[in-house]
């Protein structure tokens, strides 16, 4: 059999990281890395992977043999925030760049997905249990220390009580409807998965790119979400609407008919199915 040296396509080298193989899993940082490639496809993953390394090896340098997890975590927030100044970055929380690593590496500016990604993988380095939390509306890490966990803003470094907690979900419960009740936190502190939050960074991109009418971008961000959640259905049908939004007539219905085929009682089958319609009268 010939061998293949053909260079994978981004798309094709981001499969290969998110595809289940043996229960290995998911390099988040590598994969996180490369969502990058398609607005900068010269981007070099690997030297994002060996940065990430110097600074944990910088970090390292310094850790006490006998510290304790109280210490390591006073360790890297003072690294992270303190001495490398990583921050969000409010002065364009938008920017398609607060979500690319190499970027928010370099300019030490991102938004709280982001800058977690990069956090957890020093934490884990220091051998911290850590793990990412999706809370609704701002994504969050938690460590567990002796005697409980501490959850952490990740824009800062800050720990948050309960008390702050239950009013950050305030929004959410008051439009659920819920705002008397006392909201079971641990339901929201629960770990996100490396899928869970590559779909989360992802979905953040394609909002932006969908608010800016940027289509081909889009489509780039929704083919790596069909690829992370094949039975996703919405997320079939989002890509179909990005194909029929650039003129993909055959693509487009193809993805919108799997989903009228796969979704069957959802909400708006109905205009998906007249758009199916109209674009197979083209």
């Amino acid at each position: 059999m010939p061998l293949d040296y053909s260079i994978p396509t981004p798309l094709q080298y981001f499969a290969a990281l998110v595809s289940s193989q043996d229960g290995q899993p998911l390099a988040l940082l590598e994969a996180a890395a490369c969502l990058a490639q398609d607005e900068y496809p010269q981007l070099d993953v690997q030297q994002v992977l060996a940065d990430v390394d110097a600074l944990q090896a910088r970090l390292a340098r310094r850790l006490a043999p006998d510290a304790g997890e109280l210490q390591r975590l006073r360790l890297l927030n003072h690294f992270f925030y303190g001495e490398l100044g990583f921050a969000g970055n409010s002065n364009d929380y938008y920017a398609p760049d607060n979500s690319y690593l190499h970027a928010v590496l370099r300019t030490r500016r991102g938004i709280p997905i982001s800058l977690a990604v990069l956090w957890l993988e020093l934490a884990q380095g220091l051998g911290l249990k850590a793990a990412g939390v999706s809370f609704p509306g701002h994504f969050l890490v938690k460590v567990r220390v002796p005697g409980g966990q501490v959850v952490l803003d990740p824009l800062t470094g800050e720990s948050l009580s309960q008390e702050a907690l239950v009013e950050r979900l305030l929004p959410l419960r008051e439009q659920q409807g819920l705002e008397g009740e006392e909201p079971p936190l641990a339901l929201y502190l629960q770990p996100a998965s490396a899928r869970d939050i590559l779909v989360r960074m992802l979905r953040n991109l394609a909002e932006i790119y969908r608010a800016g009418r940027a289509g081909e971008r889009l489509l780039a961000v929704q083919e790596r979400l069909v690829l992370l959640l094949p039975e996703a259905w919405s997320e079939r049908r989002d890509r179909g609407l990005a194909h029929a939004e650039l003129g993909h007539s055959e693509q487009a219905v193809q993805d919108l008919q799997a989903y009228l085929d796969n979704a069957r009682g959802a909400a708006d089958t109905g205009a998906v199915a007249e758009l199916v319609r109209a674009l197979r009268g083209r």
